[in-house]
């Protein structure tokens, strides 16, 4: 059996923290890591016990929602709230870090980002994290290697296209099938 790796297995986090969210815009999650371990994570959602999008809609100013923490805010607070050191951590993000919490991660002392998806990436946050020496990598999350039965699934259905095939189904309707199976076991949330 192999294992998940550290990267998916932390981006996997974010993404089940992403699931939280009460924003109906976009769902994001953070995982704070130091020496693999998880020392916080957070979504993005309303103050604790306030109004959250989901129910009353988002607030929205200037094309921005200013109801919600971003999850990276509150994987860090959570830190702050509870004692826990962020010097030389490094986060997992499911999407690039807007400007305000690029900023907060550099001030935390975080050295490497990661993050999932490219998400309206702004050029000075990529700046600063530069300048900061903040290491920014692209890690995907791999969702195949989540389903412990994935390698039977696409047996099953590299079975059921051959039959397809051999039963004299029109070239065209299987090409068609192919494209929809391959659609749906590379495709990401």
């Amino acid at each position: 059996m192999d294992r998940i790796s550290w990267h998916q297995y932390f981006m996997a986090q974010s993404h089940l923290l992403a699931l939280r969210s009460t924003c109906t815009r976009l769902m994001v999650g953070a995982t704070i890591v130091r020496d693999k371990r998880i020392i916080a994570g957070g979504y993005n959602g309303s103050i604790s016990g306030g109004k959250h999008c989901a129910d009353e809609g988002c607030y929205v100013i200037d094309n921005h929602c200013v109801r919600t923490i971003h999850a990276e805010m509150n994987a860090l607070l959570q830190c702050s709230k509870f004692g826990v050191p962020t010097s030389g951590a490094e986060i997992y993000v499911t999407h690039f870090p807007c400007l305000n919490c690029c900023k907060a991660i550099i001030q935390a002392g975080i050295v490497k980002v990661y993050y999932a998806k490219a998400y309206k990436n702004h050029p000075y946050a990529e700046e600063l994290f530069e300048q900061a020496g903040v290491i920014v990598e692209q890690v995907e999350l791999e969702e195949m290697i989540l389903d412990t039965q994935n390698h039977e699934k696409l047996a099953f259905t590299a079975d059921l296209l051959g039959m397809l095939e051999s039963s004299g189904l029109e070239e065209e309707k299987i090409k068609e099938l192919r494209e929809k199976a391959n659609e749906l076991y590379t495709s990401s949330s």
